[in-house]
C-alpha cells in the first residue's frame, strides 16, 4: 500500500473523530510547546551571554592575583595579591604579541556633583584600556598620556552617572568630587549596558590609574591587569608569554606556582554559558515529561481504535491484506497524529517564546535546530507508543476479528 495512500486513510481516521484526535494529541502539543519555548529561553540566556562577554573588549585577557591551584589545593583566583603596576608596565615593555595592556586600580567612592551624589565604583586605568575594551567617547574625550603621567584630576564617566548626576545637559568641563577631591570631568563613555551577571556597565567612572593609585586608593597592589591582542588567533600564545614574562617578573622557581590567573575571554563564556546549558537542559527534561504522557495517551487511543476496528481489520486480512500491511497502516497513523501534535506544538512554542520575551524582556531564541528536534521527537513518540497497539492488530486473526461485534 502506497504511503500517501496510508497517510490519506490516517487522515480520515483523525476526521472521524476530531475531538478524540485532539485530545489524544493535546499531551504532544503541550510537550513540544513547553520544550522549545525552554529552550529558547536557554538559547537566548546563552546568545545574550556570548554577545555580553565580547562587549567586553577586543581580544581581552584578564590577568587577575592568585592562582586556582597552588601546592596541590585549590585556592581561587584572587586568593592573595601581587599585581602591581609594574607588573603592567613589564607586560606592555617584554611582550611582542599583546597589542594593548593596562592596569586596573579599584576604588569605590561617593561621588559629589551636579544634581547631588552617588556612590560608584572608580577605575584607574591606563589610555590603552579604551583599546582594550573597545569603548568609545559619546561626548568629550578620553584622558592620555600626558594626563597619566601628570596625574591629573581628570575623570570620564558612564551614561548611568551621566543622567543621574546631570540629567538635562552636557557633563563634560563639570567638576564632581571624590572623597572630597575634586576632578573635572572631560568625557562620557557611550552606553555599553549590562554585564552577564546583570552588574551596570555604564556606572563607573574612570580616571588615570596614576592619580587614582595616588589620591583615592593609596595601594600598592592593583586589582587586576587587562591586556589585549592583535587577532583573535593570537590569544592562546599571548596567555603563555604573559606566564612566561610574569613568572620572571616575580621571580618564581620551576616548582613554585603561578601566584596569578590568566584567562580570555573565552573562558569566561564557557564557564557562563556551562550554567545555562545546564538549566537548559533540566528545563527541556521536565518539559520533555509531557512528551511521555503525550505518547501514552496516543498508545492508549489506538489500542481503542484497534478493538474499535476490529471487524474492519478482519475484512482487510479477509481480502488480502497482510499483517505487515496491518501493522504499517496503524503505525502510520500513530506518527501522523504525533506530528500534526508536533506541528501544533511548534505554533504554540513560537507564541509562547514571543509572549514570554514581550512581557518578561527575557532573550529567546529560536533554531531551527530545535525545531527539526521537535518534530523528530514527536514522530519518534508516535513510533515508539504506536507499536504496540499496531503489532496487536496485525496479529489479530482474521477469522476472530470477523466475528467480533
Amino acid at each position: 500500500m502506497k504511503v500517501f495512500t496510508l497517510v490519506r486513510i490516517a487522515q480520515r481516521s483523525i476526521r472521524k473523530n476530531k475531538m478524540r484526535s485532539l485530545l489524544t494529541m493535546l499531551g504532544i502539543i503541550i510537550g513540544v510547546g513547553a520544550v522549545i519555548i525552554m529552550v529558547a529561553v536557554g538559547e537566548g540566556a546563552k546568545a545574550q551571554i556570548e554577545d555580553q562577554i565580547q562587549d567586553l573588549g577586543t581580544n581581552m585577557i584578564v590577568i587577575t592575583p592568585g592562582s586556582s591551584s597552588q601546592g596541590g589545593v585549590s585556592r581561587g583566583a584572587q586568593s592573595f595579591n601581587r599585581l602591581t603596576v609594574e607588573d603592567a608596565e613589564t607586560l606592555g615593555r617584554e611582550s611582542v604579541i599583546l597589542s594593548a595592556v593596562s592596569p586596573v586600580i579599584f576604588s569605590f567612592n561617593q561621588i559629589v556633583g551636579g544634581e547631588g551624589n552617588w556612590r560608584a565604583v572608580t577605575f584607574g586605568v591606563a589610555p590603552e584600556y579604551r583599546i582594550i575594551r573597545d569603548w568609545d567617547v559619546a561626548s568629550g574625550r578620553f584622558f592620555d598620556q600626558s594626563d597619566l603621567k601628570s596625574m591629573r584630576k581628570v575623570v570620564v564617566i558612564g551614561k548611568t552617572i551621566a543622567e543621574n548626576l546631570y540629567p538635562d545637559r552636557d557633563p563634560v568641563g563639570e567638576r564632581i568630587r571624590l572623597r572630597n577631591v575634586p576632578f573635572q570631568i572631560i568625557g562620557v563613555l557611550s552606553e555599553k549596558g549590562q554585564t552577564a551577571d546583570g552588574s551596570d556597565q555604564d556606572d563607573v567612572i574612570i580616571a588615570p590609574y596614576t592619580t587614582v593609585q595616588r589620591r583615592l586608593a593609596g595601594r600598592m597592589f592593583i586589582g587586576q591587569i587587562l591586556a589585549s591582542t592583535f587577532s583573535p588567533e593570537e590569544v592562546e600564545q599571548a596567555q603563555e608569554e604573559i606566564r612566561q614574562i610574569m613568572r620572571e617578573s616575580h621571580r618564581l622557581a620551576d616548582w613554585e606556582d603561578d601566584d596569578f590567573t590568566v584567562r580570555n575571554q573565552t573562558d569566561i563564556a564557557e564557564a557562563a554559558a556551562g550554567t545555562t546549558e545546564v538549566m537548559t537542559l533540566l528545563l527541556a527534561s521536565i518539559a520533555g515529561i509531557s512528551l511521555l504522557v503525550g505518547g501514552i495517551g496516543i498508545m492508549n487511543i489506538m489500542l481503542v481504535s484497534v478493538t474499535e476496528r476490529t471487524r474492519e481489520i478482519g475484512i482487510r486480512m479477509a481480502v488480502g491484506a497482510r499483517g505487515s500491511d496491518v501493522l504499517t497502516q496503524f503505525m502510520v497513523e500513530s506518527v501522523v497524529l504525533s506530528v500534526l501534535g508536533g506541528g501544533m506544538g511548534i505554533v504554540l512554542g513560537f507564541g509562547g517564546a514571543a509572549l514570554l520575551a514581550h512581557f518578561t524582556g527575557w532573550a529567546t531564541r529560536i533554531t531551527p535546530q530545535t525545531i527539526l528536534i521537535a518534530l523528530g521527537f514527536s514522530a519518534g513518540v508516535g513510533i515508539f507508543f504506536g507499536f504496540y497497539p499496531a503489532r496487536k492488530a496485525a496479529g489479530l486473526n482474521p477469522i476472530e476479528a470477523l466475528r467480533f461485534e
